[in-house]
């Protein structure tokens, strides 16, 4: 078990973090700030936290930063922080999707560390450039799919690459949610208003905002890429411009002899379902399951045998699991743990780079590769879908 305050890590100076959105009323940009300092890796010292100076300035002042370094557009804060002695070393980018690749762009050529929300752009143009930046750039590019910092998910994945369940077969993905069953963005609510909008949010609705997390789990746990797929999505409430329902079938490219199949359920109008994600992977000598709403439990299914129950940091429980958990078996950890797992992991990489060393192969978080993939996933889904459920490769 592994208790973060205690690592040598820990005890190096803080890494110097701006945040690049994330305002007042932002709920992403609070998730953020929480998981940077769990483990007591960061301090915040500036931000251009909203889309006015004012705005940013007075946010900047409920969060205790100095009122010189609360920027009002997040370029004047990348020319600025570059110049200064101490200045920062990372940034957090928590805004709409549009805003990602512009802003990354600003700090990666000056060689600040990007820890960017996801998805990776609005546009697989976009992403497609800001690839080409990060390769580029002497600075990290670290993507926050929070959910492979959970410790099961570190677990199944472990288990799947150790061939415990054989060669993969199936992959089950679903990320179902409730909370655009009616047409909330006209009332207003911030986070639907972005999130509906094309312009803000990208070609990807549900696809883009909760679709690529589900596709990135079952990739990251089965190690699997993927090689073609068939979507249907669906704009379920009338007068919404992006789809609210997905559901992709998919093929994976070869591996260990097999061509897995996968399929994809992601939707945002489904009533009962607060934050379903999910993850079922199927192998020739058994199966695992992962569930978001229980997260400290991953269930496996050898062949012909009962279900077992694998505890976080319980018996069963693995190395990969264990440097990323934080108390003992039977202690619940969560969304907010799993999130700063991935700050906690790019922190270990942060550090290896002011000593010009080596990263842990043991360090592990979401790069822009990962995003890259994500967009064209989301690409390949409108198509197919825009083709009546066309097979389309990616």
């Amino acid at each position: 078990m592994a208790i973060e305050g205690s690592t040598s890590e820990a005890r190096q100076s803080r890494i110097r973090l701006g945040m690049v959105g994330g305002g007042s009323g932002a709920f992403i940009g609070a998730v953020h700030r929480i998981a940077a300092r769990l483990d007591d890796h960061y301090e915040l010292v500036a931000g251009a936290l909203s889309s006015t100076p004012e705005k940013s300035v007075a946010s900047g002042r409920e969060l205790g930063l100095e009122p010189a370094r609360c920027y009002g557009s997040f370029k004047d804060m990348a020319i600025r922080e570059a110049k200064l002695k101490n200045g920062i070393e990372a940034v957090a980018i928590v805004t709409p999707n549009h805003v990602h690749y512009e802003a990354a762009k600003e700090f990666l050529k000056r060689g600040i560390h990007v820890i960017c929300d996801k998805p990776l752009t609005s546009t697989l143009g976009d992403a497609r450039k800001l690839k080409k930046v990060a390769d580029e750039s002497d600075a990290l590019f670290v993507l926050t799919h929070n959910y492979t910092g959970y410790p099961m998910v570190r677990q199944a994945r472990q288990m799947v690459r150790d061939g415990v369940i054989g060669p993969v077969r199936l992959v089950q993905m679903e990320y179902p949610q409730d909370w655009l069953t009616e047409n909330i963005e006209q009332t207003g609510q911030k986070q639907a208003a972005w999130r509906t909008d094309p312009a803000r949010s990208g070609a990807g609705g549900s696809t883009g905002d909760i679709g690529t997390h589900a596709y990135n789990l079952g990739c990251f746990v089965s190690g699997l890429e993927l090689a073609e797929l068939s979507a249907d999505l669906d704009s379920f409430v009338p007068g919404r411009q992006l789809d609210d329902n997905a559901h992709v079938m998919m093929r994976f490219a070869e591996k260990d002899g097999v061509r897995a199949k996968g399929m994809l359920w992601c939707s945002q109008v489904a009533p009962g379902h607060e934050n379903g994600l999910k993850v079922r992977v199927y192998g020739t000598k058994g199966g695992l399951e992962w569930v978001q709403a229980d997260p400290n439990y991953l269930w496996y299914t050898p062949f012909g045998e009962p279900k077992r129950l694998i505890t976080r940091a319980g018996a069963g429980s693995g190395a990969d699991a264990a440097r990323v958990s934080r108390v003992p078996s039977g202690h619940p950890e969560g969304y907010l743990e799993g999130f700063a797992n991935i700050y906690s992991e790019a922190a270990r990489a942060i550090y290896a780079k002011r000593k010009a060393a080596k990263v842990d192969p043991a360090v592990l978080y979401p790069t822009v590769d990962d995003g890259l993939k994500g967009m064209v996933f989301v690409d390949a889904c409108v198509q197919s879908s825009k083709r009546n459920g066309a097979w389309v490769k990616v």
